[in-house]
């Protein structure tokens, strides 16, 4: 393990410094009773509330210790165990989720609840520059909470939270974690380092990662072109001023670097971004307004698509900011809070090479309005309402080259219902009205990528899309038994997807019925469509002591979805799952165990092929062996431990690429 090709890490690591403390909330205190829950906390969903029961719709929240035992290289794998949550599982750099069968232009990606900056929406072959060795925890929105992100994020939000600006002061001057891991399917090799700091009113944060891994194994051997190599850091400071330190600023900048291979193809990527951020809150206490936050960042992003022997294909280039300011309100009428806040958002993007034949450049803006309140009825029921109007505007040329402008106002609007029904019983209603305008490669792609192997044509004329919704939730806790669960339904107007016509064209555009042609034809269209699924999890305590806990665990979901007019089924849907396992907490080890079902997927589109169904076994074990500090940790993960052959039916490239096979994976972890 290089410095060279670890970078700051290793030398963070090799100092034996990091940071934890600042985020305690997602620390298990395994100085306490085995049986004492921890609490959750999240941040992305209800602007007055970090408690993700004081919401409508479920919030899905991962630990750092969740995320780290996953031992994955993107959020998709983090976020593995998160019913209704998949990746599209392209390469090892490139994983985007896919909640409730959407992706791309319906999920949007957030570092601290600001933009991830990438090109991941242009192609599965483009990575999320967000590592998850960066992450402190990983929150899942899905619903109408998703309106106050924006029009992109009709199909839910993915916030990968890692303080990186510090949002509060340490409770210690210095504090910190290291950690690393090896894992045998790739030879793979990791390593973190996290500082948090304080010197008076100022808080300090620097952090840093490294990643590598060759080819992985699958059961019909080596997955070729299947390796990844990451590492990034990052350094931030925030002054913290007036009554309690309740005000601060903060800056930050993050640098991520990766090459990855794809699989499906001989090329491999060579990504690179840097961002600045900013985070600010201003503690106001002025009538009803209570505070003010307004963030911001810039990213300026490019990667380049290169074949085996280093020579550059294509360049992808992406310039882009994202600025928020939300004004936090306690009563006001009937309100017993609100939120009002203001977005403006701009993205440049550029291709060169054989990229530019793919997409010209395009110019994003966007500026938009929205509003969460909630309204008490009673002690046990509330109303809680959103709102969010936009203007976009897309600049770009489509196949006609006629350059072209686009304009759309999507406005959305949703109101849920939460209702305490007794201690133990919480249900929540929510009906939601979100409206998405097209993306940029759904309005303007002209041509071959060579990355998914499509020759891609968009369509200017396409409509603003509108999703109608309802959706229930259940949550029951009592005694030792947790269950948490949604059934929803979503009918869409004006639907836009990218369907594979089964014809395949060459680099120009000529394209014939022969199966074996060099690129797949895809074009993007819009029709109706109609979702629905329900997905769920929960907890029975098994047993319950002073030497731990044992607990059962079970999760699952299920998506269908269909085209209109008889145009057949919604292309690359996920297929149900279900899991069952058992899990062990205690001061001194935990232990968990999962089967998770995948079932055949023969809801297929029009030129997608079958998949078949698998059954997986995942297991880790986690001890501290030394219990005057038990902040260090020694974990052992393992990954389709029975060696079985897997096929995700998301991806594109499915019917050429197994996914890895048994991995082993050990990793240490020191917190002081």
């Amino acid at each position: 393990m290089s410095i060279k090709s670890y970078g700051l890490p290793a030398v963070m690591a090799c100092a034996g410094l990091s940071a934890l403390t600042a985020h305690a909330a997602d620390v298990p205190d395994t100085t306490a009773d085995a049986g004492e829950p921890v609490k959750t906390v999240v941040v992305s969903a209800n602007p007055l509330s970090d408690n993700p029961d004081d919401f409508a719709t479920l919030v899905d929240s991962v630990s750092r210790e969740q995320v780290l035992r996953t031992a994955g290289s993107n959020l998709a794998d983090a976020l593995s165990d998160v019913p209704g949550v998949s990746g599209t599982t392209f390469a090892s750099g490139a994983s985007r989720p896919v909640i409730r069968g959407f992706d791309a232009n319906r999920v949007r990606t957030l570092e601290d609840g600001i933009g991830s900056f990438d090109v991941s929406d242009v192609g599965p072959d483009h990575g999320v520059p967000i590592d998850p060795m960066s992450a402190q925890r990983i929150e899942v929105v899905r619903g109408a909470a998703t309106l106050r992100y924006g029009s992109q994020a009709i199909g839910g939000v993915v916030n990968a939270i890692n303080d990186r600006v510090p949002s509060r002061l340490p409770d210690q001057p210095v504090s910190g974690e290291v950690s690393g891991g090896y894992g045998t399917n790739s030879d793979s090799k990791d390593g973190a380092g996290l500082i948090d700091a304080a010197t008076g009113p100022f808080a300090w944060h620097a952090d840093g990662f490294g990643r590598r891994t060759h080819d992985y194994d699958t059961p019909d051997g080596t997955q070729g072109n299947s390796f990844f190599r990451g590492d990034g850091y990052s350094g931030g400071g925030s002054y913290f001023f007036g009554d309690s330190n309740a005000s601060h600023v903060g800056l930050g900048v993050i640098h991520y670097d990766a090459k990855y291979g794809i699989p499906s193809d001989t090329t491999y990527i060579d990504m690179r971004q840097t961002k600045e951020l900013l985070r600010s809150s201003f503690a106001l206490d002025y009538g009803p307004i209570k505070a003010l936050t307004v963030d911001g960042g810039y990213g300026d992003y490019n990667h380049r698509e290169r074949d085996p022997d280093g020579t550059v294909l294509s360049t992808f280039l992406d310039k882009e900011w994202d600025s928020r300011a939300e004004l936090i309100m306690g009563a006001l009428g009937p309100l017993s809070g609100a939120a009002v806040g203001v977005q403006f958002q701009h993205k440049a993007f550029s291709a060169l090479g054989d990229g530019g034949d793919y997409l010209s450049p395009t110019v994003t803006r966007s500026a938009a309005v929205f509003f969460f309140g909630e309204i008490p009825v009673t002690d046990h029921f509330r109303f809680q309402t959103g709102a969010r109007a936009e203007q976009v505007r897309i600049e770009g040329t489509p196949a006609s080259d006629v350059p072209t402008t686009r304009r759309f106002t999507p406005i959305s609007a949703s109101v849920g219902a939460l209702f305490d029904a007794t201690d133990s019983v919480r249900l929540g209603l929510t009906a939601a009205s979100a409206a998405r305008a097209p993306g940029q490669t759904e309005l303007f792609a002209r041509g071959p990528h060579d990355g998914p192997g499509t020759f891609e044509t968009g369509d200017s004329r396409l409509k603003v899309e509108r999703a109608n919704s309802l959706e229930g939730s259940l949550r029951f806790k009592r005694d030792n038994v947790t269950l948490e669960g949604s059934v929803w339904g979503a009918r869409f107007d004006n639907y836009i997807y990218g369907a594979l016509t089964g014809r395949t064209c060459d680099a120009d555009g000529v394209c014939t019925d022969d199966p074996d042609g060099e690129l797949r034809e895809l074009n993007y269209g819009q029709l109706d469509a109609t979702f629905y699924g329900v997905e769920g999890k929960s907890t029975v305590g098994l047993a319950s002591n002073g030497s731990g806990k044992l607990e059962a665990l079970f999760l699952g979901d299920y998506v269908r979805a269909k085209l209109s007019n008889g145009a057949g089924n919604v292309p690359r849907i996920p297929p149900y799952h279900i899991g069952t396992g058992l899990t062990w907490q205690s001061a001194l080890w935990d232990g968990r165990v999962l089967v998770k079902y995948f079932s055949d997927h023969t809801d297929v589109a029009a030129a997608e092929t079958p998949t078949g169904g698998f059954v997986s076994l995942d297991a880790d074990f986690a001890v501290r062996p030394i219990p005057a500090n038990p902040g260090f940790e020694l974990v052992l993960v393992g990954r389709n431990l029975t060696d079985r052959a897997e096929r995700n039916s998301v991806a594109l490239n499915k019917d050429v690429v197994l996914l890895p096979g048994r991995d082993i994976h050990l990793l240490f972890r020191l917190n002081f």
